[in-house]
This record gives C-alpha cells, structure tokens and sequence, in this order.
C-alpha cells in the first residue's frame, strides 16, 4: 500500500467483505429456522443437526480445494487453457494466513501475489465458502426427514466444495470460459448457484424416494403439515435479510473502471463490469415484491408458497439485476414464480418427487428460467470490459443454463447418489423413519420427565 489513497482503498474493501459475510451468515440461521419448521415434531433435531454440521464439513472441504478449484478452473480446463497457477488459493500458501503483504517467503508466491491477496484473501474466501453453504442448505431442505446424515454430508460437500466451485470458475469469475466464449452472465449467481443446486437436488431426490405416505394408493400426493409455521416464516425473514449480504458480496466494492476514458470509480460485478449499489438494490425489491405477490395470488394466499414466492422472485432476477430496469425485474420475478410453482405440481404429480420445501422449483426453475431470461432482455450487452470477449446473447445464456442445472447439477449428483443408494447407505430404514430420526431423544426426555415427576412426588 504504497500511498494513503491505497491503503484506504485495500481496507475498505477489506471491511466491506467482512461485513457481507456477516449478513450471509444470516441464510445460514434462515435455512436451519425453515426446515426445522417444515420438518414434523419427531424429525426436527435430526434435521437442525443435518443442516447445521454442513458448516463444519463444507468449510474444510472448501479450505483444502475449494477455493483452488475456483481459481485454477477458469479455463475448463481445456477449452481456453489448461489449469491455472494460483498459489494464493492452496490450503499451504503462506497467504492463507495473517500476511501484511510483505516479501512472501515461499517461492510460488510472487510479490504480485502477495501484495493483492495479502489482506483480501481470508475475506474473499469467507464470502465463497457462505455461498458454498447456501448451496449445500439447499440440498437439505429437499431431503429432510428420509436421508442418513453421512449421505447428505458427502452431497453437500460435493455441490458445495466442488460443482457449484467449478460452475462459478466457468461461468461467474471475470475470466471463465463461459463467459469469454458464449457471453454468459449471471451477476447474482441464479444459475451458478441457484439452479445448480437445484438441478442437483432432483437428482438426489429421484433415487431417494418419497417419505413414507407421501402419496396415496393412487397416486396423489398427501400434504405432511409443517410443525412450526412460524419458525418458516421468520426463516424466510432471515434469508431476505441475508441475500442483501449476497447481492453486495457478489460486487467488487471500488473499481477504477474507465480504461481509456479517464479515471471512472464504480462497484462492479463479479466480471468487473459497472453497477452500482442503488439499482441492484431497487432491483431486489422489486423481485422480492413480485415474487410475493404472484406467490400469494397462485397459491390462493397460502402462507408457505407466499414465502417462497418473494425467494423464488428475487432468485428469478438475480442473473441480470446489475442491469434490469425495474419494470424487468418485477416482471421477470412475477413470470418466474408462476411457471416454477406450476412446474412444481406437475413434476409432483407426473414423477412422484416428494420435495419436501419446494427447493428445485424455488430454486432450481427459477434460477434456469432467471438465466434463460437475460439472455433476452440482455441480448447485445457486453458480457465483460474485456475486448474480444462474447456479448450477452440468448444461446449463451440457454447453453449455461443447460449446463448448470443439467451437467454440474444433475449428472453428477444423480450418479453419487446412485452409487450411496446401491451401496445401502443412502435412506434411513422404514422403521426408523415412521418412528422419527429423533425417536431415541424423545424417548429419553419422556423417560427423563418421568422420573423428574416420580422424584418430585417422593419428596
């Protein structure tokens, strides 16, 4: 940080991501909240438990490869280059420690290196790792109440440390192949994100398998009333509250962006090309009302389709809000949430997917129709600053979307799980499940609770 203006410009940034991880850890908090809500009584430790110890395991799997993926990947590799040299990004590198961004002392590490990552790179790597657990929260909510924890933790770690990893190299990262080749743009991570997830939670769930009387001899599906709705609702809260942290983590805060033109400050996107903080914001809640509007208005006001309506909304517009008017964003979101709540239904119905919180519709459709969409109302802008990168078209954008939910989402998941699933190792026994995952604790709290009121009585 050679002047006053610099080191100002380092820690600012630095604070910046620190505060977003922060918020983000708010969908964390989110997601536990809502599927203990969903989950019915005699399952609800079991799936707090399932849900809060991917933290742990995702981290770890993000610190030793994660982030390495990330970096080295951007190439393919193969289409526009082999792996790439990143040794900030390996879980040895001296800065992934405390560093000033002196004279590195290992000889990868060049003084380039040091003097960019010194300070940012623990903060950048929080913010990614908050969105691996996004991803991998996703999966949980889809599968509750039927899937052995081990299972569920190896998927996480999967669509968390590794796809999910591998689609942002390619497709959200300023120099991905997508991006460079086919002009795919996704700023708040609809598809990178959110239909990957989803694509790979159908994938779980067609091996999985309904829980126990989900559907009825002939077919049609039963409703497994939800044991908390409160606990959904003030879930759903914390999810809006910590997107607001997403949407700012996926923008580089302060960018001298003018080139040739002269001295430009603006935020940007993750492919360094200019927005700012004021329209993403409108943007969102605009999306956020659609998606609550139409959610209510198709579901006939019911409270938990309402919810994940406003989630589905934003999520919907999020591939091109950088960019949207307004009007776009609403209308984009309120499309979005229809055709995903009605896609929902029918799948439901057509294939016998018991999706537990509507996660591959909400999540998964929106986010695949939100990056198809932008193909169209972006079609001709530029995808980066980059000269000779590709624009924004709609076959780049239906290319990553298929490649998304389909090739990192789906393909990889359906054949992990067909493998845990022949293995034995996939699905809770039939007697567990219509106990409960928490049979054993309850029993000893009754057991507990008596013997409390035996003791008080004898005294």
């Amino acid at each position: 940080m050679d002047t006053d203006l610099g080191a100002l410009t380092v820690v600012f940034t630095e604070f910046y991501y620190w505060v977003t991880v922060v918020f983000m850890f708010l969908i964390h908090v989110g997601f536990c909240l809502y599927e203990v809500g969903v989950s019915r009584e005699k399952n609800k430790i079991n799936t707090l438990m399932k849900n809060a110890m991917l933290i742990p395991v995702i981290t770890v799997a993000f610190f030793f490869f994660g982030w390495w993926l990330y970096f080295s990947m951007q190439n393919g590799p193969g289409v526009t280059g082999g792996l790439k040299s990143a040794p900030w990004s390996t879980p040895t590198s001296e800065l992934m420690g405390t560093h000033f961004g002196g004279t590195p002392t290992q000889s990868t590490v060049s003084a380039s290196d040091a003097a960019t990552w010194a300070r940012l790179n623990g903060v950048f790597w929080a913010a990614f790792l908050l969105f691996s657990w996004t991803a991998g929260s996703i999966l949980s909510g889809a599968v509750i109440e039927r899937i052995r924890s081990g299972a569920f933790w190896l998927l996480a770690v999967l669509v968390g440390s590794v796809t999910w990893v591998i689609g942002g190299a390619w497709g959200w990262s300023d120099s991905g192949w997508l991006v460079q080749k086919l002009g795919y743009h996704d700023a708040y991570a609809s598809g990178v994100i959110h239909a990957l997830a989803g694509g790979s939670a159908l994938a779980i769930l067609f091996h999985l398998g309904p829980r126990v009387g989900r559907f009825r001899a002939d077919g049609t599906p039963r409703v497994m009333p939800a044991h908390n709705t409160w606990m959904i609702a003030i879930g759903m809260f914390m999810i809006f509250s910590g997107f607001w942290g997403f949407y700012a983590a996926c923008n580089v805060p302060l960018l001298d962006v003018g080139g040739e033109h002269g001295t430009f400050f603006s935020a940007t996107t993750i492919y360094l090309t200019p927005t700012t903080l004021s329209a993403i914001t409108v943007n969102f809640l605009m999306s956020l009302a659609a998606g609550f509007i139409v959610g209510y208005w198709v579901s006939h006001g019911d409270a938990f389709w309402t919810f994940q309506g406003g989630l589905g909304g934003v999520i919907t517009a999020s591939a091109g809000n950088d960019l949207y008017h307004p009007y776009q964003s609403f209308m984009i979101a309120a499309v979005g949430v229809w055709c995903a709540y009605r896609l929902h239904f029918w799948v439901e119905r057509k294939f016998k997917i018991d999706d537990a919180v509507g996660a591959v519709a909400i999540h998964g459709y929106c986010g695949t129709l939100g990056v198809i969409l932008a193909g169209f109302l972006l079609w001709g802008y530029p995808s980066s600053l980059v000269e000779g990168y590709a624009p924004i078209t709609p076959w780049g954008q239906a290319i990553g979307a298929v490649i998304m939910f389909f090739g990192l989402g789906f393909v990889p998941c359906f054949i992990v799980t067909w493998v845990l699933k022949r293995a034995g190792i996939l699905r809770i026994p039939r007697e567990v499940e219509i106990a409960g995952l928490d049979h054993a604790i309850l029993r000893q709290e009754t057991f507990d609770k008596t013997e409390l009121e035996v003791a008080e009585l004898s005294a």
